[in-house]
Order: C-alpha cells, then sequence, then structure tokens
C-alpha cells in the first residue's frame, strides 16, 4: 500500500508531464489509443466515483454560514466562462464544431484539482472546496441550459439528454461515493492516498483516446484551438480575481475565486463533447486538460510567495487539506 501511495503522489503531483507525454505518443502513434474512445464515460464516472469518497459535510457547511462568497464565485464562474468562451469563438472565427466544444468546456463545473492549486497559492481553501463541490451539483441543470443559450447556433443541443448524461458521470457515481465512505469509512480512509493514481489514470486513459481520434484536426486546428484555450484560462483568472475585488472580498477569497473560475473539469467536457457534439468539439477540454495544469501551478508558485494575513483565512479552513482527486 505504501508504495501505492507513493506511486499516487507522484503521478498527482507530476499530472501535466504524464498528461503531455501520453498526448504526444498518442498523437505520433494513434492507433494503440483508438479503442479507448469507447470507455471515456466509464472513466470520468471512476473519476467523479473518487470525487465522492473525498467529499466531507465540511465542503457543504460553508455555503450555509458564509453563501456569499460560495455564491459569488458561482456564479462568476458560470456566466464569466461560457460567456468569455462564446466571446473569444467569435472574434477568433472557430469552425462551429470547435466553437461549441470552447462553450462546452466553459459551461462544465470546476476541477478538482483547482483544490490543489488554490491550497499552494494561499488562497481560501474551503470557499474553494465549496465551489467545486457546488458548481458540480448545479451542473446538470446549469451545463445544458448554458449550452442550449450559447451553443446552440452552431450545433444542435439536447439539453435533456445532456442532463442524462451528467447525472449519470457527474451525479451518480459521486453518490455512490458518498455512500461507501459512509458504510466504509475505515477502508475509504485507507485508500485515500491511493485516489490520485486512479483519477490521474482516468483522464491520461480520455485524453490519450481523444487525441487519437483527432490527429488531423489537431494538426489542421491545434494552434488556433490552444490559443483560444489559453486566452480563455487567463481571462477566467483574471475575472474571477476582479469579482472578488469587486465584491470587497479579502485576498485569500479573491485567489480561490480567481482558480476556481479559470480551472474548469475538462475531463467532463471531453465526455459531454464526444458524447452529443462529436470529437473535434472535444478538442479544447483536451487541451484544456494540459494547459490548466501548467498554467494553475505557475500562479500558484507566483501567489505562494506572497503572503496573506492570518486574518484573511476562513477559520474552517485550518487544518483542512485539498481533496486527494484530480480532476
Amino acid at each position: 500500500m505504501r508504495l501505492l501511495e507513493t506511486i499516487s503522489h507522484l503521478a498527482g503531483k507530476y499530472f501535466a508531464v504524464w498528461v503531455i507525454l501520453v498526448a504526444a505518443v498518442a498523437y505520433f502513434v494513434p492507433a494503440p489509443f483508438l479503442p479507448l474512445g469507447g470507455y471515456i464515460t466509464i472513466l470520468l464516472g471512476v473519476v467523479m466515483f473518487g470525487m465522492g469518497l473525498t467529499l466531507q459535510p465540511v465542503d457543504f457547511k460553508l455555503v450555509l454560514q458564509k453563501p456569499l462568497p460560495v455564491i459569488t464565485g458561482v456564479l462568476a464562474q458560470f456566466l464569466i466562462m461560457p460567456l468569455g468562451a462564446f466571446g473569444i469563438a467569435y472574434v477568433i472565427g472557430l469552425p462551429n464544431e470547435l466553437a461549441a466544444g470552447l462553450v462546452l468546456l466553459g459551461s462544465v463545473p470546476g476541477g478538482t484539482a483547482s483544490n490543489v492549486m488554490v491550497y499552494l497559492a494561499k488562497g481560501n481553501l474551503a470557499l474553494s472546496v465549496a465551489m467545486t463541490s457546488l458548481s458540480t451539483l448545479l451542473a446538470p441543470l446549469a451545463t445544458p441550459l448554458i449550452l442550449l443559450v450559447l451553443a446552440g447556433q452552431w450545433l444542435p443541443v439536447d439539453p435533456y439528454a445532456m442532463f442524462l448524461s451528467i447525472v449519470q458521470v457527474i451525479i451518480i457515481p459521486i453518490t455512490l461515493g458518498l455512500i461507501i465512505k459512509k458504510i466504509l469509512p475505515g477502508t475509504v480512509e485507507k485508500s485515500l492516498n491511493v485516489i490520485p493514481l486512479i483519477s490521474v489514470t482516468a483522464i491520461i486513459i480520455i485524453v490519450s483516446a481523444v487525441v487519437s481520434a483527432n490527429v488531423g484536426n489537431i494538426a489542421s486546428s491545434g494552434i488556433m484551438v490552444f490559443s483560444a484555450v489559453m486566452l480563455h484560462n487567463f481571462l477566467g483568472l483574471a475575472l474571477g480575481y476582479g469579482t472578488g475585488v469587486l465584491m470587497k472580498l479579502d485576498e485569500s477569497k479573491r485567489r480561490a475565486i480567481s482558480i476556481e473560475v479559470g480551472m474548469q473539469n475538462s475531463g467532463l467536457g471531453v465526455a459531454l463533447a464526444t458524447a452529443h457534439f462529436g470529437p473535434l468539439a472535444a478538442l479544447p477540454s483536451v487541451i484544456a486538460a494540459v494547459w490548466h495544469n501548467i498554467s494553475g501551478p505557475i500562479i500558484a508558485t507566483f501567489w505562494s510567495k506572497k503572503t496573506v494575513k492570518e486574518d484573511e483565512i476562513d477559520v474552517m479552513e485550518k487544518g483542512q487539506e485539498p481533496h486527494a482527486s484530480v480532476r
């Protein structure tokens, strides 16, 4: 078990490196990875099951005790990122499928890797986890409706089918994780340190499957999509921080909202795009899976060198560690 924990720690720590390496291999040697495309939904369910195992009551307690920062952050996430993606797609002139895929990336909830980045950035971890949890639970309703309004002009959107997909790959696995944790708390506690290995492996397989299926598309549109994803991420980080400033929140909460808004659940984006729009629409989420795990550590490292006043860190955050799962 200790060996697995060590491997799991390394897998989580160097997640972006593994994603880049596997994506490169899948691009140059796609054939072995093509059959994996049929397992994307199952693999994302595994990641969400791991998130369910790591959730704690305190993750939702903040929503009730201090709702304003949480609600502000979640509203910012579901407004800034979809509208930002919509504007970028128009300005750059992305083809229909890629435009819909970028809006889809902007419409999914935050990813759990953002919790780790907030922790490293000396941000308000309790707020970060609460935002991730709440946005994830709202996703079955928010994501399909946002897509219907913003992406329906490019590709047909079936909100009911997408609602069912999100329930299947997010809500049900998370609920099962919570149930298992309730029934077998001791066993779950012992296995928490291994969850990053399972999550990282699942995400890497998802990325390799989509990259292998989009070799031609990446060659023709890769630079354009990468630029769009980078700009989208920067917009989310900047406007997320600006939202905290506008609401006169303290520095630790500004950092948390910035990172939460800027980093998306790219795995969910890949699964939904592949199932409802086509493999090309999954390309923005695939690139985001790599880029968000590069930009996240960069901004976390920058902020980690800038101190935050002790009284700016929420009391609920004391002693709390970031979730073990990786988006």
